[in-house]
């Protein structure tokens, strides 16, 4: 323990639970040399610091502040992606742990400790969950510091995107049963994401303009709070057009209640396995469209910007099934010359005359 002045103020120094403490106090060094007998005084006590200490908070109580933090300020989905990760994995681990208490070493364990239990995307997502825990903590003034810092996620094998081909969509079209074959369609020629199909009104669909816009509306919001529009095809317009509308509802996609559609999944695989074409989900018309588009010879900004992707490395994935695109690319540099002759032909003949 010391102190000691650095420009204008002075500090103290000393060691608590393993770490090495620095603090300023001010200007006066009896004052200083006061608080530090003082802090050394509880430290031998085992008494809280008060300030110079992470408030005395165990983290099961403090998960339980969270979630209600993440149920008022997170979309569904994530708030209960967050109940999961915390009630299942992170309180059974760290439950009757201090946040102060907890080690960047305990999360590496934890971290080892689930690789043996689930695929590495799940711990990464759980690590992640932690991690804004511990940040919010410090928000809050619980903490200091974060000790999942320096705890690196695993490395994650991007899947291969499953898309469907021309004759594939065709085959899954007249296999869809009536009540989403709509929805598919849209899915196809739009690329909506899953909850953008789900929570789309009459409003958003503007037959004069033959576009559909998604937005975010009061009870849920697009995945990066942003708005797109998307022009209509052919095709898609007369689908829509000949689609019904429930008097009941705004959902352009609704059970017969008038609500939204919370999962087709069943009826989306059976369609495939009717067609043949092994098994889908929604996300993989969304690959269609967007892989469509590039074997069509869209340029990426523009299906990035009919994805809703916020950065084109997203869009950069379909980028190798662009027909010959490097070498149309290249093709754009070909500079040329009226002049009949190479430089290195020109050379020779300028020499055959001096000659």
């Amino acid at each position: 323990m010391s102190v000691f002045k650095r420009g204008n103020s002075w500090y103290i120094s000393y060691q608590f639970q393993g770490r090495q403490i620095r603090k300023a106090i001010g200007r006066s060094k009896r004052v200083a040399e006061t608080v530090l007998k003082d802090v050394e005084v509880k430290i031998m006590k085992g008494e809280y610091l008060g300030i110079f200490e992470d408030k005395k908070v165990l983290f099961k109580d403090y998960a339980a502040e969270y979630l209600k933090y993440s149920e008022g300020n997170k979309a569904k989905r994530s708030y209960q992606r967050d109940i999961t990760s915390i009630s299942v994995h992170l309180i059974p681990h760290f439950g009757g742990h201090y946040l102060a208490s907890i080690t960047t070493k305990m999360v590496q364990d934890f971290k080892t400790k689930r690789k043996s239990e689930a695929n590495v995307a799940t711990v990464n997502r759980e690590l992640c969950c932690l991690s804004n825990m511990f940040r919010k903590a410090i928000d809050w003034g619980y903490l200091k510091r974060n000790p999942s810092k320096g705890v690196s996620m695993f490395k994650e094998t991007p899947k291969e995107a499953r898309w469907l081909n021309k004759e594939e969509i065709g085959r899954l079209l007249e296999e869809c049963p009536p009540h989403i074959y709509a929805l598919v369609a849209t899915a196809l020629n739009t690329g909506l994401r899953r909850m953008e199909l789900f929570h789309l009104e009459w409003s958003d669909v503007d037959f004069k303009n033959e576009t559909i816009t998604v937005r975010n509306k009061e009870e849920w919001h697009t995945k990066n709070y942003e708005s797109r529009t998307i022009p209509m095809n052919a095709s898609l317009y007369g689908v829509l057009r000949k689609h019904p509308r429930r008097i009941n509802s705004k959902y352009v996609f609704c059970n017969s209640k008038g609500k939204t559609w919370n999962d087709v999944r069943k009826s989306l695989s059976n369609a495939a396995k009717r067609a043949g074409i092994g098994h889908i989900g929604m996300h993989s018309l969304r690959h269609t469209f967007a892989s469509q588009l590039v074997m069509a010879g869209v340029d990426l900004r523009t299906v990035q910007k009919w994805m809703g992707h916020k950065n084109i490395k997203t869009t950069m994935r379909y980028a190798h099934l662009a027909p010959n695109h490097e070498r149309a690319a290249i093709e754009k540099l070909n500079f040329s010359t009226n002049s009949a002759h190479t430089p290195f032909q020109r050379q020779k003949s300028t020499q055959a005359v001096s000659a």
